[in-house]
């Protein structure tokens, strides 16, 4: 095991410096086929087993694709194959069928897949404030984000708005107008494009303390006592109703 572990130290030595194969194999006096197979192996275990052992170890990548397609009811050897080759698989039908022998005298079913995010779940990952999301969630942000790239522009859009939001800061509306358009997102290019055709209503918005509130409950409470009536009460009685309310 120690002059194995020596042989494939001294043949990554070489090959790391740029020494080509057959020029190793005359310095250490080995076979060009043993040089290339320690040359390409990432530990001195991987380098002793011989080429089927090595394929075969490859197939157990796509254990869970094929536990999932025999559960499925594919049972055929050669079109797992052909299907996992697909999926970057280099080893031979021999290799899958010796591997689809191990499942069937198994009879485990398939593992279970990981819980896809849902749409939903992802969108309160990215709208929530870093610091109320908990240690999980955090987790699932930053994997969220690392798996799809893209998604690092569109947080960092909604994070900036929110801010924009809470201190009131409705003169980086222009910045923010721009940052949105060029993430490339469509449903945040189009949300831009509607504030852009309200903007001063928008940066208003963003600025002053007052708003709606008071208007938007006045007329709530006017539609309310109008269904009180069956919609029967025309303008005069409406209004004595209202004014008696208060």
């Amino acid at each position: 095991m120690i002059r194995r572990r020596e042989r494939h130290t001294t043949v990554h030595d070489f090959y790391n410096k740029g020494v080509p194969i057959q020029a190793i194999s005359g310095a250490l006096g080995l076979d060009r086929k043993t040089v290339r197979r320690y040359a390409h192996a990432a530990t001195p275990e991987e380098a002793s087993l011989g080429t089927g052992s090595r394929r075969y170890g490859q197939v157990h990548a796509y254990s869970p694709y094929l536990y999932r397609r025999w559960n499925e009811g594919c049972t055929y050897a050669a079109r797992l194959h052909a299907e996992i080759v697909e999926l970057g698989f280099n080893g031979s039908k021999r290799t899958v069928r010796r591997h689809l022998q191990e499942i069937r005298a198994s009879g485990k079913p398939a593992p279970a897949k990981p819980k896809a995010l849902t749409v939903r779940t992802a969108t309160w990952l990215i709208t929530s404030h870093p610091d109320h999301l908990e240690e999980s969630g955090t987790l699932k942000l930053k994997k969220l984000l690392s798996r799809c790239p893209g998604l690092e522009a569109v947080a960092a859009c909604v994070r900036s708005f929110a801010v924009m939001m809470t201190t009131r800061r409705g003169s980086d509306l222009v910045s923010w107008l721009s940052c949105a358009e060029d993430t490339g997102m469509k449903p945040l290019q189009s949300l831009a494009r509607g504030l852009r055709q309200d903007f001063d209503a928008v940066t208003a918005g963003l600025t002053l303390e007052w708003n709606s509130g008071k208007v938007e409950g006045n007329v709530n409470r006017a539609k309310r006592i109008k269904r009180d009536g069956y919609g029967r009460a025309g303008f005069d009685l409406l209004r004595l109703q209202i004014l008696l309310a208060d």
